[in-house]
């Protein structure tokens, strides 16, 4: 079956080569078995069971989560203390000052917080400046909440390490609430401490975000005072873009809030959000998917650039007039940050290139005094894009050089920075992303220390990209017995119902073999746009590879290909039709 040729491509876009990994099928009976108790698909009974979703009361909570589910906050060890604090401050008309982190983590905590208690007790919010002041709690705003007369300072999404900062508070005279969901150090802080991850909190559920560790005090709160929650659940949009954003696990808490977070977002948008989405050209009804890579970026935006304090008034304004002019400052602060970000990723993809040690090096750690401090985060993530490799893109800052890391999976490095400890002034982060400060004469010690770490943790097969598949199809697997082939099918319907997605819930992802293309584009010159079919199929299945044109040949070619793809609908104007995003390709061996 010849390929029709619409095109001489050129191939500028280069995709990596990828290591497909499928997962192993369930056992035939156990599929069928848990099929007809559910009375559903049989794919979508195994793509439940790789959930580890087993019951129908199991499927039931994934499909239709309920907020009545939600964990008792008072299950997170030392939250009755908090939320005594809290009410003491409330009580007695103390000034309470919200000290977040200025990422969107941190400042939908604070806009979430605020919201909630705004007509409560007096109130302040702060975010520190990333340039002056860095990551965490500071010392300068510590003066301002002092110089302001504030009783107690609530950290969120930050503060489980700052014990010299929260010391000084103290020794000031301020109280402190930490709500963080970091890995703490081997000491807390002097300090009411809410984190599930502290070794001695048996809270059931230990992935919320820093903005979920907020919502659970203000949850205890509720209870507490016997307040209905309905108020507190008006803001779970915020959470469900704190959850998104910070790419912490979507299963069990997380899938619930987020799930009712998208809820309330798409049936009554905040004004706020409804301007970013029209900046980013979104229509409703939006994803977790959506919020990640159209809202969040511009939340990001005005904390990279100027300050994240734009971000909070933004998500907290109810004037009109200010929000559409908060709005069009942080759209214009994301498009310089787009820039700033191609920028530097061609600097720093350059600098690679000409390393002569780069294809021997298990990590990727490249230095430039005068890089963007606010972009080098995203500048890591481009560079894994092309050299999948835990990476550390530094520059200089207040006579330090502080840095960003980006790792791949089975690489910790949040670990792996501890291991370089003694030569970091500070570091902080997660599994996958960190940052770090150090001293300039220390920089080629650790560069050599952190390469050894990574060289000792992680084989070089995982240097290369792993796509993980849920089950392989046939194209005709893709619509039932007798299903309109021009409407979208029962399954695709279904697997649309496994949103919101996100870590532990990725979209699932199939696999076709044996699949030859009758139609080949080149869109923009470097979007590979095809029909495809399989043999003693009728059916023909639009597909598109983005960045993929370097495998124009192979799909051309008139010969048989592997790929592996998710299903989508594809919108133009008023018609809907399946279309395939397809993530790799391969020749058949």
């Amino acid at each position: 079956m010849q390929s029709k040729l619409v095109i001489s491509p050129s191939l500028k876009s280069k995709s990596m080569q990828k290591r497909w990994e499928v997962k192993i099928p369930i056992e035939n009976t156990i599929v069928e078995d848990f099929r007809s108790k559910l009375k559903t698909d049989k794919i979508v009974a195994e793509l439940l069971l790789q959930r580890d979703i087993r019951s129908f009361d199991e499927a039931q909570d994934f499909f239709r989560p309920k907020l009545e589910d939600l964990h008792d906050p008072f299950l997170m060890k030392d939250m009755d203390h908090a939320v005594g604090r809290l009410q003491e401050a409330i009580d007695e008309g103390q000034r309470v000052m919200l000290f977040g982190d200025y990422d969107v983590d941190g400042t939908t905590a604070v806009a979430l917080m605020f919201s909630f208690l705004r007509d409560t007790l007096p109130l302040d919010f702060y975010i520190p400046n990333r340039y002056k002041e860095g990551y965490g709690l500071s010392k300068l705003g510590i003066d301002v909440a002092h110089k302001n007369e504030v009783a107690l300072i609530i950290s969120l999404d930050c503060g489980i390490k700052s014990l010299e900062e929260i010391a000084y508070a103290k020794g000031l005279g301020i109280d402190f609430i930490v709500c963080d969901h970091h890995t703490p150090g081997k000491e807390l802080p002097d300090a009411i401490v809410l984190d599930p991850k502290r070794k001695d909190c048996d809270y059931p559920y230990k992935e919320l975000s820093g903005c979920g560790v907020g919502f659970k005090l203000l949850q205890g709160l509720c209870e507490l005072n016997n307040w209905g929650q309905e108020r507190l659940f008006q803001y779970l949009d915020l959470l469900a873009l704190s959850i998104g954003a910070d790419i912490v696990h979507v299963t069990g808490e997380n899938r619930i809030l987020s799930f009712h977070g998208l809820k309330k977002l798409n049936q009554s948008p905040r004004e706020a959000f409804k301007v970013l989405l029209t900046y980013a050209k979104k229509t409703f009804p939006v994803t977790l998917t959506d919020l990640i890579f159209s809202v969040a970026p511009r939340i990001n935006a005005a904390g990279r650039l100027r300050s994240g304090k734009y971000a909070v008034e933004l998500m907290i304004s109810k004037n009109t007039d200010e929000i559409l002019s908060l709005a069009e400052e942080i759209n214009q602060d994301n498009l310089e940050r787009r820039q700033l970000d191609s920028d530097i990723t061609k600097e720093a993809l350059e600098i690679l290139k000409k390393d002569t040690n780069q294809a021997n090096a298990f990590t990727n750690v490249i230095f430039n005094k005068n890089w963007h401090k606010g972009v080098i985060g995203i500048v890591a993530s481009r560079i894994i894009e092309s050299y999948h490799k835990p990476t550390i893109v530094l520059t200089e800052s207040n006579s330090l050089i502080t840095g960003s890391a980006r790792s791949i999976k089975g690489f910790d490095v949040y670990n792996g920075l501890a291991e370089c400890a003694h030569l970091l002034d500070q570091f902080g982060g997660h599994t996958f992303a960190a940052g770090m400060t150090l001293k300039p004469e220390n920089l080629n010690e650790f560069k050599t220390t952190f390469e050894a770490v990574v060289k000792k943790t992680i084989s070089k097969e995982t240097l290369t990209p792993e796509q993980i598949v849920d089950i392989e199809l046939s194209f005709d697997q893709i619509f039932g017995v007798n299903e309109n082939r021009l409407r979208i099918p029962k399954l695709k319907r279904i697997i649309s119902q496994f949103e919101p997605h996100g870590p532990e819930n990725m979209k699932p992802v199939f696999i076709s073999k044996n699949v030859f293309s009758t139609d080949v584009r080149i869109l923009k010159e470097a979007h590979l746009k095809l029909s495809m079919t399989q043999p003693n199929h009728d059916v023909v299945i639009e597909g598109i590879g983005f960045n993929m044109s370097d495998k124009y040949d192979i799909v051309a070619s008139g010969l048989p290909f592997d790929l592996v793809y998710t299903i989508e609908v594809n919108r133009w104007k008023d018609r809907e039709s399946i279309q395939l995003n397809i993530k790799d390709i391969r020749e058949v061996i």
